[in-house]
């Protein structure tokens, strides 16, 4: 991330011979769900051209690029490095690139805009320095859309004029849609990146997203998947830095700060470290995923070599093993991203699995994606919950859509039921629990089997303490839950008395509940089961199967 951190280089040297991981860590994969499934690795460094942060930064930036061409080149890694403008247009990295890139490396676009770039395109300049990380000034939601439509055309320009072509790929922490949009319609753009789902990181926050893997956007909001065709930019935006899927959700959880647990290989305890990474990519390779699973690994050259390279190097030597094995994919962005559009014609639905915990806690994960919403199934010591449930609608419109955002803090959402880090505090962590109604007390799942029974389903069989199964199976725009448990039973979301000002929630039915986020108004409904309005104090809602079947509809009533 952009943050300029302290950063602590001591790790483990990978073992030599294992695949990834102490012991067995991976077990073997068959070549059939390898192709039916692909788990794809993204290598993406992008390249500024200064740091105001560093002391000596043009030279020690420009090195650790020199650094990781070296080391891609050593393993013939097909590795994209993405550009700004300030560092496009600088001879000594066109020089480097022309000498020293492999021909299956990519070379894109990294959207951040500079001073050099905003001037080039008639564009006064706002910063203190020539690159800042003020929202306002270094993305293109803080321009009005005749100016982003100038800074695509200059950068487009200058990048045929020095490579001869137009770039296929392009990221950043954040592309509006109307830039991705013209960035498609007049240059064939094939493939975008963007962050992770973060909060308050370096004043940015993007929330309730696709987690993970790629989506197409709407055509009105570049964070929020659409559900059509006709309403969808055809440009596949791939989430980046490779999140912990089982503990950044809670990095954090019940303030207004999130941490950073990231495949980034600057973080001790995280991409630098050997055993995370074995954990890691425990998710991404042998764990159930549906249409495909995907991490994008890499670093931004303003973390300099001396943070990033004995992690990168582990890490590389990690990605070779599996590679060799025929375990994963290794492509540029633009590759994955033709494939991604030869594949689907909507976006597809995807899962994060995490069976093994990396802290011994014994917890378990599972994040679903379909076109109409997200959702996390999170065990504990304590209990089961949904974390979060986000909806999606393409007919929500951004806010920096047609009026330019204005400070150093943007936000992007999408349409919340249940979001555990927002409504929680740090003492009490809320979800949406299975509790029985005639005690209140809340049903303790664990032991969860996930299986995958259609291409687009996957399907998690939970028991409680007494041995009665409980059935979750997540469909593209439902989530059905059965039990075989003959008492009363019921998916409850409980708020503690600080949080329950944010929620959304105005109107509740038997059959449904109505919402208004951030202006935006959404319904919930349920196919099978009702709804029950809780004090607050004792709960927010209650959703009761019929027959022991609850149906939760997932598609967005605006």
């Amino acid at each position: 991330m952009k943050t300029f951190r302290t950063l602590v280089c001591a790790f483990a040297l990978y073992a030599a011979g294992l695949t990834c991981g102490a012991g067995q860590a991976i077990a073997a994969q068959s070549a059939k769900d390898a192709q039916a499934s692909p788990r794809i690795i993204n290598i993406v460094n992008f390249i500024r051209q200064t740091d105001y942060r560093l002391d000596n930064a043009d030279s020690l930036m420009f090195d650790a690029v020199q650094k990781q061409i070296a080391l891609s080149n050593k393993y013939n890694f097909p590795t994209t490095f993405l550009f700004q403008y300030d560092s496009l247009i600088n001879p000594e990295y066109q020089q480097l690139m022309k000498t020293q890139l492999g021909d299956n490396c990519e070379l894109g676009a990294w959207w951040e805009i500079t001073q050099p770039h905003v001037e080039a395109a008639g564009i006064p300049w706002r910063g203190e320095h020539s690159w800042v990380s003020t929202a306002n000034i270094a993305f293109t939601p803080g321009y009005t859309k005749a100016e982003r439509e100038k800074l695509v055309d200059v950068y487009m320009a200058k990048f045929k004029e020095i490579y001869g072509r137009y770039p296929v790929s392009v990221g950043s922490w954040f592309i509006d849609s109307h830039t991705l949009q013209y960035m498609y319609d007049k240059y064939g753009i094939i493939a975008s990146c963007n962050c992770k789902d973060q909060v308050g990181t370096d004043g940015y926050t993007l929330w309730g997203g696709y987690w993970n893997q790629a989506y197409y956007p709407s055509r009105l909001n570049a964070y929020m998947p659409a559900q059509t065709e006709k309403q969808q930019i055809p440009v596949p935006v791939f989430r980046m830095l490779g999140s912990d899927p089982m503990y950044q959700y809670d990095a954090g959880c019940g303030t207004a700060y999130q941490g950073v647990i990231s495949l980034e290989p600057v973080y001790r305890d995280a991409g630098m470290n050997r055993n995370w990474v074995d954990y890691f990519l425990e998710s991404i390779v042998n764990e159930p995923c549906l249409a495909f699973n995907y991490a994008q690994a890499g670093q931004e050259n303003s973390f300099t070599w001396s943070a990033m390279g004995k992690g990168l190097e582990m890490q590389f030597a990690v990605f070779d093993s599996l590679r060799n094995a025929g375990k994963i994919k290794l492509e540029t962005l633009g590759e994955s991203g033709r494939w991604f559009r030869k594949q689907f014609s909507t976006t597809p639905a995807t899962a994060v699995t995490v069976m093994k915990d990396v802290r011994g806690k014994d917890n378990k994960s599972v994040w679903y994606n379909s076109r109409y919403y997200r959702a996390n199934l999170f065990w504990e010591k304590d209990g089961f919950c949904f974390r979060d449930i986000h909806l999606f609608d393409e007919n929500c419109k951004s806010e920096y859509l047609d009026t330019p955002g204005e400070g150093n803090r943007f936000f992007y959402y999408t349409l919340p039921l249940v979001d555990r880090f927002h409504w929680s505090t740090p003492e009490d962590k809320t979800g949406l629990q299975f509790v029985s109604t005639e005690t209140g007390s809340p049903i303790v799942l664990s032991d969860p089997v996930v299986t995958e029974p259609s291409a687009s389903e996957l399907k998690i069989i939970s028991s409680d303490e007494n041995g009665y199964t409980y059935t979750i199976l997540l469909s593209e725009d439902r989530i059905k839950v059965t039990s075989d448990n003959p008492a009363q039973w019921a998916l409850q979301l409980r708020v503690p008395e600080p949080k329950l000002s944010q929620l959304p929630f105005e109107t509740f039915s038997s059959s449904g509940i109505g919402a208004d986020f951030r202006g935006y108004r959404y319904a919930v409904s349920c196919k099978k089961g009702h709804v029950r309005k809780g004090s607050d104090k004792d709960f927010v809602y209650r959703l009761l199967p019929a027959g022991n079947t609850l149906v939760i509809n997932c598609k967005v009533k605006a």
